[in-house]
């Protein structure tokens, strides 16, 4: 049959001592060394047969408890009289006190570490969320647009709104460059003379020509055939067309009485 033995873990020997005090129901201010390190003793010597590990602490404590019960069994100093007063050595002398001293000290951060563990507890059971951003939730407040302003001030910006009104009543007309059929039809002529009388008809244009100049081009170039001083002919259907001067055509000056537009 298996025995299997169970003892409680402790965190060091001073936690182990408490845990005897409590158990016997003792005053931490009177311990019983003596039954309390027969206790102590049972319980390191269970550790031992059940091959658990023992840490130096348990041994050290061990070996204080021993020294304050063999120092206990020691008969106790008289008391003895010093400037008309008594000297009691029981109190000063009692191996007993500084044991005590670090047991309450124990057990005053044992019991604010079990208050801190049942927070962390209680804390854990309260599931949070990540911040949101309540920025659009807020009520908008219209910013005053003349916060901080005087009356110097929109004074000065009167003047300056007047002085740019003065400026801008400043009105610049601007005449457009016209050419006429008769000096477009001599543009027409010189090219062709350039071109050894042969010019195609889209060369006569370019993309950054106006409507007045497309149209005047055309009237121009109608009235130089209706003069016969140009030939325009196809070689085939929807080919570029191609103006052909007469040879007589570059010669000729053009009539001014005819072409007045």
């Amino acid at each position: 049959m298996k025995v299997t033995y169970k003892l409680e873990a402790f965190e060091g020997p001073l936690d182990l001592l408490l845990h005897l005090i409590d158990k016997n129901e003792l005053d931490i201010y009177n311990i019983p060394v003596k039954d309390i390190t027969d206790q102590y003793l049972e319980y390191v010597q269970a550790m031992h047969e059940l091959e658990l590990e023992v840490t130096s602490e348990f041994l050290v404590m061990a070996a204080t408890l021993l020294s304050i019960k063999s120092k206990m069994l020691l008969p106790k100093p008289p008391v003895i009289e010093y400037d008309d007063s008594l000297y009691d050595l029981d109190n000063e002398l009692d191996p007993r006190v500084e044991l005590v001293q670090k047991l309450i000290e124990y057990r005053k951060y044992k019991s604010i570490a079990d208050l801190l563990r049942d927070k962390e507890v209680e804390r854990s059971l309260v599931y949070t969320r990540e911040p949101e951003d309540l920025s659009p939730f807020l009520p908008v407040v219209q910013e005053n647009p003349v916060l901080g302003l005087d009356v110097t001030d929109l004074l000065i910006a009167f003047q300056r709104t007047l002085r740019k009104m003065v400026s801008r009543n400043t009105v610049s007309k601007i005449r457009r460059d016209e050419i006429s059929v008769k000096d477009r039809m001599k543009e027409i002529v010189h090219l062709l003379g350039e071109k050894s009388g042969r010019l195609l008809f889209s060369k006569l244009f370019d993309y950054e020509m106006t409507r007045e100049e497309i149209v005047v081009t055309f009237l121009a170039l109608l009235e130089l055939m209706k003069m016969k001083k140009v030939v325009c002919y196809q070689h085939s259907l929807f080919e570029d067309i191609v103006i052909q001067a007469r040879q007589e055509g570059l010669t000729v000056e053009l009539p001014a009485d005819e072409i007045s537009y």
